[in-house]
């Protein structure tokens, strides 16, 4: 990767600050004892996640494999020759995003006005919104930002004539201008434009507009296919090549970008995009899954060093009303449960010993338990801890204010979210 990815500028005031929050019930997990305590100050502790006073529902993230996880896309991004603004709804959390710009990311994403105040907050200063711009005190808002800090690069998608006129309205007399990216959509579909006429009125729109600069051409793969079959993969090739011929026909600036690329297909964005200034926007690949990124993620698929799951999930059994079911401390309002169940791994008994959860599953979530059917090979008493991978990590962070961050089962460091 470029010397232009390496954006590691944040506000280290603002990361610092997180960790002077004080610790109290706001907080579900932490332990009562550190009632008052800073943030900093119970992760300097080092304390066990099990003998520490940490209450169990509990989601983790695993220190090691979010490095690993980080280091692999870093690397697989500069041997394919594409930029990484990766996704930041998957996670809103700031010191996640530094991690990010710090092994190499070139922006962060974001969807909507809300995330986009988190980034700034937090001084990320190069910025993509995937989405079109359409509320006039948001932009006005931005014009305000662009005028504050002259190191502000805001990129955003158009899919209509009318957007750009609201966009140029309210940004009119910013101090320089707001890049543009046309999205190309799909039929029945989500955002984007269904054609070329549209795409070329909505550039020549951006052309025209004060306060507006067009810079290339965006869409999401991911909204086409769901799977890794040979269907759903040519679908993808496609849509990626729909959106690369229509960069061709737009006359755009020698500096444009093609930007494309979840967490799924972001291998097909790179090969079809050959040649082209890439930038992917795959979010969840820092945490990875144990279940639908697991099983369709282009790493695993090609045979490359995969990602490792991050997320771990530690409930306790609260009642074994049946010889095979056990009802587990995590439910809707813990987990993920969108594309699909927790998966159970380890069982941590009350002596400390861990067995593994072989041929046990999750078959129902209630609000706040989880149904865990026994595997002739599993015991599972009241009181012992369960491991269980989560299957997607984008709805689990917005469950949780405060991650620990473990190092086996040591926690070393704590995540804050802001959603």
């Amino acid at each position: 990767m470029s010397s232009e990815g390496r954006w590691t500028v944040m506000d280290a005031g603002a990361l610092r600050r997180l960790g002077e929050e004080r610790i109290d019930w706001r907080f579900k997990g932490m332990p009562a004892d550190a009632a008052g305590m800073t943030v900093a100050e119970l992760a300097a502790e080092r304390r066990n996640l099990f003998d520490g006073g940490f209450h169990p529902p509990l989601v983790v993230l695993d220190a090691s494999a979010l490095e690993h996880n980080l280091t692999t896309m870093r690397d697989w991004c500069e041997r394919r020759g594409v930029l990484l603004a990766p996704h930041g709804k998957t996670t809103m959390a700031p010191q996640l995003f530094a991690r990010q710009l710090e092994h190499g990311a070139w922006g962060i994403t974001v969807a909507n006005f809300a995330q986009l105040r988190v980034a700034r907050a937090f001084g990320v200063r190069r910025v993509i919104v995937a989405n079109q711009l359409v509320d006039p005190a948001g932009l006005r808002w931005v014009a305000g930002e662009l005028a504050r800090d002259p190191e502000f690069a805001l990129f955003c998608f158009a899919d209509s004539v009318r957007g750009v006129e609201i966009m140029a309205a309210a940004l009119r007399g910013a101090p320089r201008p707001v890049d543009v990216l046309v999205e190309l959509g799909a039929p029945d579909g989500r955002a984007g434009v269904r054609d070329v006429a549209t795409a070329e009125a909505v550039a020549r729109a951006v052309r025209g507009a004060d306060g507006l600069r067009l810079a290339g051409v965006a869409g999401y793969e991911g909204a086409i296919a769901h799977g890794a079959t040979p269907e759903s993969l040519a679908t993808v090739d496609r849509y990626l090549r729909d959106l690369r011929d229509l960069a061709g026909r737009l006359d755009l600036p020698e500096d444009a970008i093609l930007s494309a690329g979840g967490s799924a297909f972001f291998d097909q964005v790179a090969d079809v995009f050959d040649g082209a200034r890439t930038v992917l926007r795959s979010g969840a690949y820092i945490t990875h899954d144990d279940g639908f990124y697991r099983d369709i993620s282009p790493l695993g698929r090609a045979g490359d060093t995969p990602f490792r799951p991050a997320l771990h999930a530690w409930a306790q059994v609260t009642s074994r009303p049946e010889p095979d079911l056990a009802l587990l401390t995590l439910g809707r309002r813990d987990v993920s449960f969108d594309q699909g169940l927790p998966e159970p791994h380890t069982v941590r008994h009350a002596d400390g010993s861990r067995s593994p959860a072989t041929g046990s599953r999750v078959t129902a979530l209630n609000d706040q338990h989880a149904f865990l059917r026994l595997g002739s090979g599993t015991t599972a008493e009241v009181g012992d801890w369960v491991d269980c991978g989560p299957s997607h990590p984008c709805t689990v962070f917005d469950k949780w204010q405060l991650l620990p961050v473990v190092d086996g089962d040591t926690v070393i460091d704590l995540v804050r979210t802001w959603f």
